[in-house]
């Protein structure tokens, strides 16, 4: 997470967004004792753009984010990362639907609880896409339709949601901030009638971006206050305009540019020169920001758990040739994917606990891998005749001791498997080996699971790619 202009803050934060509202569908929905509006569709693209990604969020009420579009991060850090996200943020992220869900009316909800002793639990889900990038001379526009948390005055002090991207190559290094570049689309904090519009760069402390602070500005929210209903907001990244441009939106209305000449060399090449920024939405309490704002440590004893930031939709847009969208996670209907050829690991149709990260040899693989993680591929055509064998790439830069298995497992994460082997360090986390394994009699179609089991709770393996062999 960031922080705002002059403020003392933190590491990486989060997103922007605008366009047009476009049929607003009015809903009334309750929610934390609120009573909220909801819902518009995603807007579709005005002439010359096109929609390269989008979610809609209309899930079944108590639901979780599709797996194919969100990783969901708990815990109070990346393995391997700074704690508390590198902000101070003193809550845990879970994947409970107590704390992250479809509320049924169209919207995600991601909402702060305490416990009975204290302690605050909130969420966190990042796009598993991370290729969102301008287009060489072109523009890319990163949107969504927000309802901040409604508590304001004493009882919303250290609530700090956030709609904000972050730069490819911090998944699986958690060291290279801010020099792949944050994009912080929506930020507030305490709630206060303001949206905070911020760009991470460079090297922290000081640098082009003025770190731990960024280069930011913000405003109070067009006719309706933040809290009190939902607003459009929005982030372009510029590359037709010479020199390139980032510009920050509410509604529809810029309050925020930033320019390539005002970051300069090497750092603007650094943030985005690399495979692309992957999204993130999350509501953090306490940190950095919200206690610097306030002038003391939030949030206090007099802070109201349980109001949600409501999410309608999040759409990514591009004017000029659009990003290269990666391979389909879904083989075309009707058709299958072949056992024998290589599998992408992460082009899986589902997931559990899995981070996906840019890759060393090229491309992506997943990553954080431990004990009660899964993958899985639909639609593995095995043929007429069994494997052999299936060899996977894997790297680990697990500590001594540590180890685990990677399983083949058909229909069911927990039916029993068919094939293994163990894997311990490599070498590093992106020090990568071909590990064979045998795997027993399969025929026909499958839903194919990859699961990591292990006697203890580390990460302990990466995976790039696997197939079968005959």
């Amino acid at each position: 997470m960031e922080a705002a202009p002059a403020v003392p803050a933190a590491l990486p934060v989060r997103h922007r967004a605008r366009l047009s509202l476009a049929l607003l569908a009015v809903v009334t929905t309750a929610l934390a004792g609120v009573t909220v509006t909801a819902q518009a569709a995603v807007p579709p693209p005005p002439t010359g753009w096109s929609l390269v990604w989008s979610d809609d969020f209309t899930g079944a009420a108590g639901t979780l984010p599709s797996a194919a579009n969100w990783i969901i991060d708990t815990g109070t850090s990346y393995p391997g990362g700074p704690p508390n996200w590198g902000t101070g943020e003193i809550q845990t992220y879970t994947n409970s639907t107590a704390n992250v869900s479809h509320d049924g009316a169209g919207n995600l909800r991601i909402t702060p609880l305490r416990n009975a002793s204290g302690g605050w639990t909130s969420a966190r889900i990042e796009t598993v896409r991370s290729n969102f990038k301008a287009p060489a001379g072109g523009v890319l526009a990163i949107e969504g339709r927000i309802q901040m948390p409604n508590v304001t005055g004493t009882p919303a002090l250290g609530y700090w949601p956030a709609f904000w991207a972050l730069g490819a190559p911090y998944r699986g290094n958690y060291q290279n901030w801010p020099g792949i570049g944050e994009f912080d689309v929506m930020e507030n904090v305490n709630g206060l009638n303001s949206v905070w519009g911020v760009l991470h760069c460079g090297v922290a402390p000081g640098g082009p971006c003025n770190e731990f602070n960024g280069l930011g500005n913000s405003r109070a929210c067009p006719g309706a206050t933040c809290q009190s209903t939902f607003h459009t907001y929005r982030f372009e990244w510029d590359a037709s305009a010479s020199p390139q441009q980032l510009r920050w939106y509410v509604d529809g209305q810029q309050y925020h540019t930033v320019t390539q000449s005002q970051v300069g060399e090497p750092y603007w090449s650094q943030m985005t020169s690399h495979a692309g920024y992957f999204l993130l939405l999350n509501v953090a309490m306490g940190g950095g920001f919200p206690n610097g704002v306030a002038g003391f440590t939030t949030p206090t004893a007099q802070t109201v758990p349980g109001h949600p930031m409501l999410v309608d939709y999040v759409a990514v847009y591009s004017r000029g040739t659009p990003p290269t969208d990666p391979p389909p996670t879904d083989p075309p209907p009707g058709g299958a994917r072949d056992a024998y050829a290589t599998i992408q690991a992460e082009s899986f149709n589902a997931q559990n606990g899995v981070l996906v990260e840019a890759c060393s040899e090229g491309g992506q693989n997943i990553a954080a891998l431990r004990n009660g993680d899964w993958v899985r591929f639909d639609n593995v055509d095995f043929g007429s005749s069994s494997p052999r064998d299936f060899v996977a790439r894997v790297a680990s830069g697990a500590g001594g001791g540590v180890s685990g298995l990677v399983e083949v497992r058909l229909g069911s994460p927990t039916s029993a498997p068919i094939g293994s082997f163990a894997i311990a360090n490599t070498g590093g986390w992106q020090s990568w080996r071909s590990v064979p394994g045998n795997v027993g009699a399969a025929t026909g179609r499958h839903s194919v699971y990859l699961t990591l089991t292990s006697g203890q709770p580390n990460d302990f393996v990466n995976v790039n790619w696997f197939t079968f062999r005959r």
